[in-house]
Parts: structure tokens; sequence; C-alpha cells
């Protein structure tokens, strides 16, 4: 099931490159932050595929500002997004997931760094940390991971977004292995996760950076 709220176009770019490989996957449009919309997004997965045995949650809205200047619409859209949508999805796994499952949510490094501008992001990750801490021992006994996965700075259109090549050619020599991480890096890390490999883990925040403190 690959979810999106907008870009329509890049969610069956997406479901094309999972049949290229020999997957399954259809595209549907909810907002992770409306709980109707999740819970007909988790009818629709249990309809086509039997059940649902992994979420990954990597909707996120991403807002730069000193916080003396952030406009307050904003930063409710922002955590609308990020902290109410993580709730939703995350209420949803925990009523549904099957037994062997994974929660997966998207934090962020920043939490830590607490890079200046990033006062309102980091704010809702911090929310989004506690919930999976929560979580993971709300679940136990149901054989159900969560963790989540904070990336550092990385090459996606949200992180590049607004920024001069300055800023990102700066950003790229903070971690110790001086480069951005690239959406595969983040990718592998939520995999392993998902995977039985990875299932020893559980309530865990995994900083994805390069070495970033």
């Amino acid at each position: 099931m690959v979810n999106y709220a907008q870009d329509a176009a890049a969610a069956e770019e997406t479901v094309a490159e999972i049949a290229a490989e020999g997957g399954q996957a259809i595209a549907v449009r909810a907002d992770v932050a409306d709980e109707e919309a999740v819970a007909a997004l988790f009818d629709r997965a249990e309809k086509e595929f039997g059940g649902v045995d992994v979420l990954v949650n990597s909707a996120g809205r991403l807002a730069l500002s000193p916080i003396a200047d952030l406009d307050l619409d904003v930063l409710d859209s922002l955590h609308r997004t990020n902290i109410r949508g993580t709730f939703v999805t995350a209420q949803q796994a925990a009523r549904r997931l099957r037994p062997g499952g994974s929660y997966v949510a998207f934090s962020t490094s920043v939490v830590g760094t607490q890079f200046p501008a990033y006062g309102a992001y980091a704010a809702s990750k911090g929310a989004v940390e506690a919930m999976t801490l929560i979580l993971a021992r709300e679940l136990r006994g149901r054989d159900i991971t969560v963790n989540a996965v904070a990336p550092g700075p990385t090459a996606t259109d949200l992180f590049l977004e607004g920024k001069t090549d300055e800023e990102v050619a700066r950003l790229a020599k903070v971690p110790p292995l001086e480069r951005l991480g690239t959406p595969v890096d983040i990718a592998h890390v939520v995999a392993f996760l998902a995977s039985a490999q990875g299932h020893w883990v559980n309530g865990q925040v995994l900083r994805a950076n390069g070495g970033m403190v």
C-alpha cells in the first residue's frame, strides 16, 4: 500500500517500481491526520492483501524559522501532520497489526543536534519519539516491534527545499562521513527494522545520520 497526500504521480511511480521488482502494490490517497481516512486505508489493505504486517509512517512537514518568528498557523499545520498524523497511524497500528509485525515512525536527528530554526520541527519529532517508546511498551506480549528512525541531513526534496547550495554543502560536512544521507540509506534502515532480522530491536530511536552526535 503506497499512501500519498498530494503527489499521485510519485505514488504511481513507486507502485510501478514495486511491480517491476515482482511485487504487488496499489496507491491510495489519505491524510494521515484524518482518523477515518487512515482507518479506510487499513480496511483497504486488509481487503487487498489479507492483513497488515508493517506500517511505515514517513509523512512529515518541515518549517524552518526562529521560534520568535514562526507563524502559529504554520506551527499548527506542521504539528497536525507530524504529531497527530503519527498518533492516528500508531493508533490503527496498535489495533490492527498482526503478530510478528512492525511499526516504524520517523523522527529527526535534530532532536539531538538542536540546530537553530528547527524548533517547531524538532518539538514535533520529540513527541514522535515519546509516542514510539510508550507504544512499544503498551504492545507488550503482542510480538509487534515499534521503533523510530531519526535521519540526519538527507538529500530529499523536503530537506533541500529553501536551502542555498552553500547551506547544503555546509550541512553535508557535519557528519563524520562528510556527505548527505540518501533516501536509499534510510530505506535500508527501515527495511531492517521491518524484517525478521531486525525483530529483536524494539522501543528504540535509531539515529541514521552518518555519525552526528
